[in-house]
């Protein structure tokens, strides 16, 4: 089979969210799991989204000059997040996942990343194969969790919408727990106004680009975070990704009323550094 790679474009997103809606929606059908998107116009949008954005870089396969597959790789960290990436149902085990996931990690090694991260669906064991064959260690097992808004809060742990005054601190927050900032994950979503902010004692120990599948947070202690998930309006998406080991932090949203829609992997190759506080990692990592 021929397979050739080429940068997606923005005109590829009718036919990648297609692919993509179709695929993850068929694996998730056959482990009895509800899929990540509803619905294929929802897909579309997410990644014309992405594709439209200057901090993501999409690359197309094509088999006989037909899209066969897709890969995204969000570059506006110095950690790169990947994914989704998705083949077509009818060309599975052809290498065509294998070669786009090769293009994705040559891209990020040229330009001198120190580090590629994602999330599968852990009961997905073809993925989990491949990642962990290309060089991915798994890292954390995670839980999707969704459930009605908890309207909570937490005494001493003022929550508020983050502002460009508050990346400074946010940045060096995020720098403290993971060893990395994500400044401009956490701009974008202060201009689209999802990004909040916890206080304590009058200083941010805690924020979070949304409480949901594409935002992440990250908090001084758990406390901090249980403020951020009892302050969130809505958690978008399938839900938002939890730490499993991360064991005060699970039984209180199980306890709150929240429930795990499914098991999720958090995989990285290259540098890593264990986490030094709370934290939620992102769909997008």
């Amino acid at each position: 089979m021929d397979v050739k790679l080429r940068p997606a474009k923005p005109e590829d997103a009718e036919v990648c969210g297609q692919i993509c809606y179709e695929a993850f929606g068929k694996i998730s059908k056959q482990h009895n799991f509800p899929p990540d998107w509803p619905t294929v116009e929802i897909t579309i949008e997410f990644l014309s989204g992405l594709l439209s954005h200057p901090g993501f870089y999409g690359v197309v396969a094509e088999v006989d000059g037909r899209v066969a597959g897709s890969n995204f790789l969000d570059e506006r960290a110095n950690v790169i997040g990947l994914g989704p990436i998705t083949v077509d149902p009818g060309l599975q085990n052809a290498k065509i996942g294998r070669e786009l996931m090769a293009h994705a990690l040559e891209r990020a090694w040229s330009q001198g990343r120190p580090s590629v991260r994602l999330v599968q669906a852990a009961f997905h064991s073809r993925s989990l194969s491949l990642y962990s064959k290309l060089g991915f260690e798994v890292r954390e097992p995670l839980s999707c969790m969704q459930g009605k808004a908890l309207e909570k809060k937490i005494a001493g742990h003022l929550v508020r919408p983050a502002t460009e005054r508050d990346l400074e601190a946010c940045n060096n927050l995020c720098q403290s727990v993971h060893g990395y900032a994500r400044s401009r994950e956490l701009k974008d979503a202060i201009q689209t106004g999802t990004a909040t902010v916890v206080e304590h004692d009058g200083s941010i120990t805690g924020y979070a680009t949304m409480i949901g599948f594409g935002g992440y947070a990250v908090g001084t202690t758990n406390t901090d975070l249980k403020a951020l998930i009892g302050g969130a309006p809505e958690y978008p998406g399938p839900g938002f990704l939890l730490p499993t080991r991360n064991g005060d932090l699970f039984r209180w949203c199980l306890e709150e009323g929240l429930r795990v829609v499914q098991p999720m992997t958090y995989m990285s190759i290259g540098l890593y550094n264990e986490p030094q506080g709370a934290y939620l990692p992102s769909i997008l990592l």
